[in-house]
């Protein structure tokens, strides 16, 4: 009989983030398939529900959120709620298998990654960020798996390039997997609209937020136009909200740029906004996976990112999109696809025809793989 799973994260619904989402799917499908899952977070419910358990998508959720400014999901006494939880989970249905999903800076992961492998449970911890030299604090946890992975936890992150930064730290004996997010190719089958070609579309999703670097986005937009023949028009629609909105909009208005601010979108509205576009960008330099990217080239777009992000695991330079190593050459490569058509239309057709390769069918063997190893470890 299949173990249980309990995934723990700081954050989860009503949230709504790159993490969130990813957890939330990955929970969802695994329930799909006819497995135990079970979500342990520190985020407090509606209503400000901050503890109890519900049962959401067919999961249950067990909550240990404490009041605190900003609602931040951090708990004083995370764990000792994860081990009655895990308690609970085994006397039940039988022991489990622990997921963790980490930032950066991921307080409540931590702590219920330390009681979990403290209590002989196999862990898995997946790391959804990539940590580059400034990030100290990740640094400082990756020492600690370091020290943990010893004990039995294995490491994993949501692409290659997130896993050749860790591995660069923890060293050859440290093994670090694979385990990316997901998606299922059934809801980005977008019928595309047919308009001028030369009145090109670009769009991009994101959180407008300092790290996603949207003011940068404005920049490489402006700078592609501007090298563009009269004849080629170039406008870009900006899916998303943060605390940069305010920002960006001013230089929209200041610069008077052919930019048009969408706010948040539902998954309906952002299909029905592939439909017309042509071209998806995406400029952040610290991206470990790229979901929206990921949606988008399935949905036909091709993606214009940079070569140092986990985009790179399905973005291939010149088949799914096009892949640039500074700010610069992502402006020239969107002038590029934004005047040749031909290019533009047979990139777009290859997405349109071949499934990228994480579907969630895949991710869910890959995950299960990486629950095999950590079960071993834990064995050990």
């Amino acid at each position: 009989m299949a173990r249980p799973i309990v995934h723990i994260s700081d954050c989860y619904l009503p949230r709504l983030g790159g993490i969130e989402v990813q957890v939330r799917q990955l929970a969802m499908r695994q329930a799909a398939s006819g497995r135990e899952v079970h979500v342990i977070t520190g985020t407090a419910g509606h209503d400000e529900v901050r503890s109890g358990t519900e049962l959401l998508d067919g999961v249950v959720v067990h909550r240990v959120a404490a009041r605190l400014p900003f609602e931040l999901p951090v708990h004083p006494r995370t764990g000792h709620h994860v081990r009655e939880i895990l308690g609970q989970v085994t006397a039940a249905s039988g022991a489990p298998v622990a997921h963790v999903h980490a930032g950066v800076i991921s307080p409540f992961a931590w702590a219920g990654m330390r009681t979990a492998a403290a209590m002989s449970v196999p862990t898995l911890v997946t790391v959804h960020s990539v940590w580059g030299p400034m990030a100290k604090p990740g640094f400082r946890a990756l020492d600690a798996l370091v020290h943990w992975s010893h004990s039995g936890v294995q490491l994993a992150a949501v692409s290659e390039v997130a896993a050749d930064r860790m591995r660069a730290v923890v060293g050859d004996d440290v093994p670090v997997l694979v385990t990316p997010n997901g998606v299922d190719p059934a809801l980005w089958n977008v019928e595309p609209v047919a308009h001028d070609p030369l009145d090109v579309h670009a769009v991009s999703v994101m959180r407008l937020a300092p790290r996603k670097r949207a003011l940068a986005l404005l920049d490489i937009v402006r700078d592609a136009a501007n090298s563009l023949t009269s004849d080629v028009r170039l406008h870009l629609t900006l899916v998303g909200d943060g605390p940069d909105r305010s920002r960006v909009q001013r230089r929209v208005q200041d610069e008077n740029l052919n930019v048009v601010l969408a706010g948040r979108l539902t998954h309906e509205q952002i299909c029905s906004l592939y439909g017309s576009a042509d071209i998806f960008v995406q400029p952040s330099i610290k991206e470990s996976f790229g979901l929206a990217a990921l949606e988008a080239r399935t949905a036909g777009l091709p993606v214009i990112a940079r070569r140092e992000t986990g985009i790179t695991q399905f973005v291939r330079d010149g088949v799914e999109g096009l892949l640039a190593s500074s700010d610069a050459e992502m402006a020239r490569a969107l002038a590029r696809l934004a005047a040749d058509v031909p290019l533009r239309e047979r990139i777009a057709a290859h997405n349109r025809e071949v499934e990228p390769e994480q579907t969630w069918p895949n991710v869910l063997d890959e995950v299960e793989a990486a629950y095999a190893v950590a079960t071993v470890n834990a064995a050990r």
